[in-house]
């Protein structure tokens, strides 16, 4: 009868368990998402308010603009913060280069460097190529140019000719400097000077002294202009040469091997050093971009009369950016490493706002070593050596917005490019891409290049200068994206030969530790050894001394 009756019972304690529990889970799925939801905000914090600081410094600079003319030195106020941010991250720029070049190349021998730096040139000038491409056809399709809008803009300033020859050999002269501390805060450019050089006077034949001083007091000589051209140094870090050294610096050092462990060591220590500083900066960055987008669009002079006219043109520029940076670039990082772009571009986010507030892919680069490494976990070897080479040459925004910027002026002027001209048009944005230092609007003066070997008018740059400060950033964002792309596509070509380096290094610990430890055994045996002797004679002393005394007692 019990058991019965507890058979019985047991399906109502069943029911009463399952309906007590019933409402349970639904307690426990809001308590867990709220908890998920505190432990994500927590986690991407950083994110969340630098986002934020995008946003309300966009909103605060409209508002403001709606204002009464804002005093200049107010202006001035409003972006000081922001400057700040930009003088700290650059203040990093040096250290970072140095250390993360050295500690990267060290780690690898020649033949994997070699490896690693053509698959990154690669990468760099076929992408830039594309972008520069896609720029010539998206403003031939667009057609955003129009001679009436010439009469509207006016006419810009004259700009000096650039020779496309002079900007190539200061391209190798800035390669190789001459002074590598000169270097840290110049670089070296060819200028062009008018000159006022007075003719020579040519004796008459067959004529007195007496007669050449009269004519010479009488005729006063004429003077020519004469174009000279020579070197001077310009206010500029010249990372171009500096890359280059170094480069060569960590390649050195690493085929020294254990001789220069030390200095490894140190430069190791120097770039953790530098990336607990970027993390400390990055927690000032959401006031510094706020304030850096509210003082540049309160600063705007005319915004919507701007807008009107360049429209078509800040549109186009605008869809080439999206297409290159938001299309084109996560599909070949899909097609190579079958890997979710999403995903990854989720990992760098972060450095993309920072690019877009700060307009420097020099400025953004503390960052984007930050969101590789710990966000998507690429090798530091990786990062180290094509970040800093990339920061400087690969510009795929900026070879995109040149292609553009030089078709747009020949169609407002009324200029028909034939195909040849289209050519050298995407091959010039290309090298004057890869030739830009990786500085705010830099585009710009490349632009010179580019018009110079079509023969354009250079004096319609300055009527884009007016959109530049939007395009400058949309731009920089798109070289940072291509970076972190190309960064990534590197290491899924190369993992397999960094596993090889790693597990050789392990081995080789591995043995050197076998003999550290062999050599400590035979240490502690001779050790033991030689106290068991010295024990043994010890004791054959001690035998000695009492069989002696024993004989002295019996002779007593």
């Amino acid at each position: 009868m019990a058991s019965s009756e507890g058979a019985n019972n047991m399906p109502k304690q069943v029911e009463v368990r399952m309906h007590e529990s019933h409402l349970n889970p639904v307690e426990h799925r809001s308590r867990n998402i709220c908890v998920q939801f505190c432990q994500s905000l927590h986690r991407n914090l950083l994110l969340t308010l630098t986002v934020f600081g995008v946003i309300l410094g966009a909103v605060c600079g409209g508002l403001l603009r709606l204002a009464t003319p804002i005093d200049p030195d107010i202006i001035m106020l409003i972006a000081f913060p922001g400057d700040i941010l930009m003088r700290m991250l650059k203040m990093l720029i040096l250290p970072l280069i140095i250390s993360s070049l050295i500690t990267g190349l060290s780690g690898l021998d020649a033949k994997a460097s070699g490896r690693l730096g053509t698959r990154a040139m690669v990468y760099y000038m076929s992408t830039t190529i594309i972008a520069a491409v896609l720029g010539v056809i998206l403003v031939l399709a667009i057609h955003p140019g129009n001679p009436k809008l010439k009469k509207q803009l006016g006419q810009g300033k004259k700009n000096d000719e650039v020779s496309s020859l002079d900007a190539f050999l200061d391209l190798i002269r800035n390669l190789f400097p001459e002074n590598l501390v000169q270097a840290c805060f110049q670089q070296i450019q060819t200028v062009t000077k008018k000159v006022l050089v007075p003719l020579p006077v040519e004796e008459p034949p067959n004529v007195t002294d007496s007669a050449i001083a009269v004519v010479n007091e009488t005729a006063a000589p004429e003077a020519q202009m004469v174009i000279k051209k020579g070197l001077e140094f310009k206010d500029g870090m010249n990372v171009l040469g500096l890359i280059g050294f170094f480069i060569a610096f960590g390649i050195a050092m690493g085929k020294m091997g254990e001789q220069a462990k030390m200095m490894v060591d140190f430069f190791n220590i120097l770039n953790e050093i530098v990336m607990k500083l970027v993390t400390m900066i990055m927690w000032y960055s959401p006031l510094g971009i706020a304030c850096l987008i509210c003082g540049k669009i309160i600063a705007i002079k005319d915004l919507e009369v701007v807008a009107r006219q360049l429209g078509m043109y800040m549109v186009t520029v605008i869809v080439g950016l999206v297409i290159h940076g938001g299309i084109f670039l996560p599909l070949l990082y899909f097609v190579i490493t079958r890997k979710s772009p999403f995903s990854f571009l989720a990992g760098i986010f972060q450095a993309w706002i920072t690019a877009l507030g700060t307009a420097s892919s020099a400025g953004t680069l503390p960052v984007t070593f930050r969101c590789l490494e710990e966000n998507l976990g690429i090798d530091k070897r990786v990062t180290r050596f094509v970040l800093p080479v990339g920061a400087t040459i690969n510009m795929d925004g900026t070879a995109l917005y040149e292609a553009v910027a030089a078709i747009f002026i020949a169609q407002m002027n009324g200029i028909d490019l034939d195909g040849g001209q289209i050519v050298t048009v995407s091959l010039t944005a290309t090298l004057a891409s890869v030739g830009a230092a990786s500085i705010p609007s830099a585009g710009l003066v490349t632009m010179l290049l580019i018009l110079t070997a079509v023969g354009l008018p250079t004096q319609d740059i300055s009527l884009l200068v007016a959109v530049d400060w939007l395009l400058d950033r949309m731009r920089t964002s798109v070289n940072v994206v291509g970076d972190s792309f190309g960064a990534g596509i590197v290491y899924h070509l190369s993992k397999a030969e960094l596993d090889t380096i790693d597990s050789h290094h392990k081995g080789h610990e591995d043995i050197e530790m076998t003999k550290t430890q062999s050599i400590y055994d035979d240490m502690k045996n001779h050790r033991e050894n030689n106290s068991n002797q010295c024990v043994f004679a010890a004791h054959n002393s001690v035998m000695v001394d009492e069989c002696k005394h024993g004989e002295f007692q019996l002779c007593l």
